[in-house]
C-alpha cells in the first residue's frame, strides 16, 4: 500500500507520500518509473494523496480532467458531495467494483485519501466519509507508524514539512509496502 500524511501547523499545510508501488511481492521502486508521485494536484490549490489500488491514481487523474465541474474540495461537505456525484461515474465509466463487505451500510468507492488545500487537511474514506483534521493524519499501510512519529514531532518542530517528513520516514522504515524517496507539497491555509 503506502504511507501518506498531511500536517497543519502555523497556517501551513503539507501533504507527503512515499513512492513505492507494490503488486503482491513485486516492489516497483521510484528509480524504475517516472510516475511514482502518489499526490495529485487538483485545480490551483488542492492536493490529494490516494492509497489502495495502483489504478486509483490514474482513474482519479482522469476524473479530475473529465469531470472537474463536479469536484469541489473546499470543505468537508463539498468533498462528500463531490464523491457522491463521482461514485456513479466511477462505477459506470471506470468499472469500479464497489463490492466490499456484505454488511457495509453503503457501496464502497474503494478510495482512501488525504486532501490538503486552503481549507485545511481532510481525510476521505471508502464509504465517502470525510473528516477534517486540526493537526495531522495519515493513511495507508504505514499510517500507524507515521501517526506515532508525527505525534512526537508535532511539538518538537514548527515546520509542517519537517513533521510530515518524520511521519513518512517512520512509515518507510517499518512498513514493507512503503519506501523513500518522499514527495511533498505545502501551501498556506486560510
Amino acid at each position: 500500500m503506502s504511507t501518506i500524511v498531511a500536517v497543519l501547523k502555523n497556517n501551513i499545510a503539507c501533504i507527503a507520500a512515499d513512492s513505492l508501488t507494490s503488486f503482491g511481492d513485486t516492489r516497483q521502486a521510484a528509480e524504475f518509473v517516472t510516475d511514482y508521485d502518489k499526490i495529485l494536484a487538483f485545480g490551483d490549490q488542492s492536493y490529494i494523496g490516494i492509497v489502495g489500488s495502483a489504478a486509483h491514481h490514474l482513474v482519479m487523474q482522469s476524473l479530475f480532467e473529465k469531470h472537474a465541474d463536479k469536484i469541489n474540495f473546499d470543505d468537508r461537505l463539498n468533498i462528500f458531495e463531490s464523491m457522491r456525484q463521482l461514485h456513479p461515474i466511477l462505477k459506470d465509466e471506470y468499472f469500479l467494483n464497489s463490492k466490499d463487505e456484505d454488511d457495509d451500510s453503503y457501496e464502497s468507492s474503494r478510495v482512501d485519501a488525504l486532501i490538503v488545500n486552503r481549507g485545511g487537511i481532510f481525510g476521505l474514506y471508502s464509504l465517502r466519509e470525510v473528516d477534517q483534521y486540526s493537526r495531522f493524519w495519515a493513511v495507508g499501510s504505514g499510517a500507524e507508524f507515521a501517526l506515532g512519529a508525527m505525534k512526537v514531532a508535532y511539538d518538537l518542530f514548527d515546520d509542517a514539512e519537517a513533521i510530515a517528513r518524520a511521519g513518512i520516514e517512520a512509515g518507510t522504515c517499518f512498513d514493507t509496502s512503503s519506501a523513500m524517496p518522499m514527495t511533498s507539497y505545502s501551501l498556506e491555509v486560510d
